[in-house]
């Protein structure tokens, strides 16, 4: 009968966590830079970033990191002002290509904000940007020009490979060439809900920015947050 016990109780305790792993997260500290310069004058308010952790449970397992939901807000928010500023000087975007375009956008984001790990903003190949916490990607952005809903499509395919975590933040950013940038918004409106890992739209924050929630391809318990925010770059 004590044996039984036993077995019931060690059955129960694997089950707790069991779910645990499956809800566990830890917000991953990136704190404000002590000094940031004026830069476009994007409005920053300085302030702590609070890591919530979840209670340890008896027996180890890895909560998965997360960047908290107010740094990746204040992310996008700087990289969509920098855009839009950009779009009033064409000097600094005309005839450069998405890597040149890319520099900017992370000069812009690294002097407002520290990492842990001292990688804040890394590059990674071309186009992308990344924050990176214990060797994975936590948040990935991708600089790219339009070039129609299929190659849009790939892209998405493209994040979505990059990350692995649970809760991951992506953004795409989108350099707009056509002449009309209405349209385009349009088609990403309405054609992005077509891509098989798409779960939910949430809206558009502002004019050209929308923000999307995706499943990675393997598993569809692990869901993306994905902005895609567009510029017109003509």
């Amino acid at each position: 009968m004590e044996k039984e016990t036993q077995q019931l109780v060690q059955a129960r305790k694997a089950y707790i966590l069991k779910q645990e792993n499956l809800v566990a997260s830890l917000g991953v500290p990136v704190r404000k830079a002590g000094q940031v310069p004026p830069t476009f004058s994007i409005p920053i308010t300085k302030k702590n970033i609070i890591v919530k952790k979840p209670d340890a449970p008896t027996s180890p397992f890895m909560p998965e990191p997360t960047l908290d939901e107010e740094v990746y807000q204040e992310i996008l928010k700087i990289i969509y002002e920098t855009g839009i500023e950009m779009e009033r000087h064409p000097s600094i975007y005309r005839d450069k290509d998405e890597e040149t375009l890319r520099d900017h956008f992370i000069m812009v984001l690294s002097p407002h904000f520290e990492s842990v790990t001292g990688e804040t903003f890394n590059k990674s190949g071309k186009t992308d940007i990344l924050i990176r916490h214990e060797k994975q990607n936590i948040f990935i952005a991708e600089c790219k020009f339009w070039k129609g809903i299929k190659i849009f499509y790939d892209t998405i395919d493209q994040l979505l490979g990059y990350l692995t975590w649970r809760d991951s933040k992506a953004a795409i950013v989108c350099f707009v060439k056509n002449k009309e940038l209405d349209p385009v918004l349009k088609t990403i409106e309405q054609e992005i809900v077509k891509h098989s890992c798409f779960i939910k739209y949430y809206g558009k924050k502002e004019e050209g920015w929308f923000m999307f929630e995706f499943h990675l391809k393997d598993d569809p318990t692990r869901s993306v947050k994905l902005a895609v925010l567009c510029f017109h770059f003509p």
